[in-house]
């Protein structure tokens, strides 16, 4: 997976994560990989996510960490509505059809971003055990979901990791097109209240950039996290008068 001169350290549950800085360069196979083992309990994750850090793996290795040099994130300033999805969204919310919601049907969301096939991925990297231990975090109010909802059914949706004003985006599905862009605009509304000025995206995709996310360094992301994660929690309700601002943009 990586260059003979590079080495990979385990954690046992309770030890502190390495720097950051010292996680696997774009010249490895792995760029970002920081560390495995430790565990998934719920005051581990919230570590892990205050210091940049996230789990990913996949069924048959043990857990791992990263932590990736650029960092994919979406800022809210800079997110793009493009006209198709405002004239699907407008429609729908005139036509009295859409409704969002927060933290209704966690279970259910999580578990159909797990069951969703990813174009190149053979199976899924959220495995029983990532769905039981951000089943804890949601339990602590940590974890949270935005559901897009029509005509009374859940459409689609996406979880995230909230610390303070941190914002950590995680996965998302849809089971009606664009219910899952619906999802993201909504929570850029719900963001743009509260004064959450960008969403980790962890990631570079085609998809996160069409929709205006873009690579900035960890550092200047870490630095971010450590202001934004101070701030007061907002609470995780969204009221339809938040689509004004974004739509009448």
């Amino acid at each position: 997976m990586a260059p003979p001169s590079l080495t990979l350290p385990w954690l046992e549950p309770g030890e502190p994560f390495p720097e950051v800085a010292t996680a696997w360069g774009t010249d490895s196979d792995a760029p970002g990989l920081l560390c495995m083992g430790a565990d998934l309990q719920p005051q581990t994750l919230q570590a892990a996510y205050a210091q940049g850090i996230f789990p990913w793996f996949s069924e048959g290795q043990p857990t791992l960490w990263w932590s990736p040099d650029p960092r994919m994130v979406l800022q809210v300033a800079d997110f793009r509505l493009h006209r198709s999805l405002y004239k699907t969204i407008n429609r729908l919310l005139q036509e009295g059809r859409l409704e969002i919601r927060m933290d209704h049907a966690f279970d259910e969301v999580i578990q159909s971003c797990a069951q969703t096939a990813r174009r190149g991925q053979p199976g899924t990297w959220i495995l029983p055990e990532m769905v039981q231990a951000y089943g804890k975090l949601h339990a602590l109010g940590v974890a949270h979901s935005v559901e897009t909802w029509i005509n009374g059914e859940l459409a689609g949706g996406l979880y995230c990791i909230g610390l303070g004003r941190a914002v950590f985006g995680e996965s998302m599905f849809t089971r009606v097109p664009d219910a899952s862009k619906i999802a993201l605009t909504a929570l850029m509304a719900f963001c743009q209240q509260h004064g959450i000025r960008m969403v980790d995206c962890q990631q570079n995709t085609p998809h996160l950039a069409f929709m205006g996310a873009k690579e900035m360094a960890r550092a200047a992301f870490l630095q971010h996290v450590r202001h934004a994660r101070a701030e007061p929690t907002p609470a995780w309700r969204f009221d339809p008068v938040y689509w004004n601002q974004l739509l009448s943009a």
